[in-house]
């Protein structure tokens, strides 16, 4: 099956059909990234920023920008939020203009609260499907994920 616009009779595996219950249920999904759980300290947008941090790696707020897929001047607004309630610092490193942005003490340990939580209702969503399907889902996932990056990549 090729990926680019002209097709011919049959060559399409998928039709539009499938493709726009695909992104129906992607819209869906991606709603579910501004639930607020019940618990939680964290406003979402200091949650998906302690999120990217959570691997060690201070970022400057064009990193965190790009890495969120979010204008500078939102994630600017987001950061400074989340310094203003503790969650995280800015610091300076030699030899560099740019400051990075880290996770404070008490912004970890919100995080790490209300990952929990989030993961809680992510766990009892899986249970619901059983382990064979929820396994089906995460291995799908992955599969789609893998193959979206190969097109996107092909067509760099």
């Amino acid at each position: 099956m090729s990926t680019g616009a002209t097709r011919t009779p049959g060559e399409d595996d998928v039709g539009l059909a499938d493709v726009t219950a695909l992104g129906t249920e992607l819209l869906r999904l991606q709603r579910k990234r501004k639930h607020v759980y019940d618990g939680v300290v964290l406003e979402n947008s200091a949650f998906r920023i302690l999120w990217l941090l959570d691997d060690g790696e201070p970022r400057t707020l064009r990193r965190l920008a790009a890495d969120l897929d979010l204008e500078q001047s939102t994630v600017n607004r987001q950061v400074n939020a989340a310094i203003d309630a503790g969650w995280l610092e800015r610091f300076d490193v030699a030899g560099s203009a740019s400051r990075l942005v880290r996770p404070t003490p008490a912004g970890g340990e919100a995080y790490a609260h209300d990952g929990r939580i989030r993961a809680g209702a992510i766990r009892a969503a899986l249970d619901a499907l059983g382990p064979e399907r929820a396994r089906e889902v995460i291995d799908g996932f992955r599969a789609l994920n893998d193959a979206w990056d190969d097109v996107l990549e092909r067509e760099g």
